[in-house]
């Protein structure tokens, strides 16, 4: 059995879960979040907890268990707490500033680096090298920051780029310098 399947989900107070035609309809504080989920698993509302389960032992369904139960814990996460990505920008005259809803980066190029908000995802910046990417879908918020990551993706040689603040980049050695 799938160690991570078969842990049931608990349900928080104020979330609402819902399955229709194979469907999950996950609504919290937050916001709301579906997820149509493979008709081999089945998805069942316990006493205040949700429970993965699934027909055999094939290694599909195997596969599918873990991530099905996954998915869904994801979604339960998002509508109550939400996801957020912090980013570093590094760089000597590196900036970014919040305009309305557009993200203004300054990373080096001829021209600014504009990013607005989407409506799944708002984009924060609290100083001037420091980006928050907030929302309730994990995976959104995800591709969303390494989108950012990839305007300006930190160098080696002197560590100027945007990375995530848990990020560690591996630094290289410049050149060896005149003959000896």
């Amino acid at each position: 059995m799938s160690r991570i399947g078969r842990k049931p989900i608990n349900i928080p107070a104020g979330v609402e879960v819902k399955t229709e035609n194979g469907v999950i309809t996950v609504k919290g504080p937050k916001g709301e979040l579906s997820y149509k989920v493979n008709p081999a698993m089945t998805v069942e509302v316990k006493d205040g907890s949700l429970e993965v389960s699934r027909p055999n032992d094939s290694k599909e369904n195997r596969s599918l268990h873990g991530l099905t139960r996954t998915l869904i814990n994801n979604m339960v996460i998002g509508v109550t707490q939400g996801y957020k990505k912090e980013l570093k920008v590094t760089g000597v005259g590196y900036r970014v500033q919040k305009q309305g809803n557009k993200c203004v980066m300054n990373l080096g190029y001829s021209h600014q680096v504009i990013v607005e908000d989407t409506d799944d995802i708002k984009i924060e910046v609290p100083d001037p090298n420091t980006i928050h990417i907030i929302g309730i879908d994990k995976q959104k918020v995800g591709q969303f920051a390494a989108e950012v990551r990839e305007k300006r993706p930190p160098e080696p040689y002197k560590g100027k780029g945007i990375r995530y603040a848990d990020e560690v980049i591996r630094r290289k050695e410049g050149k060896a310098g005149k003959g000896k």
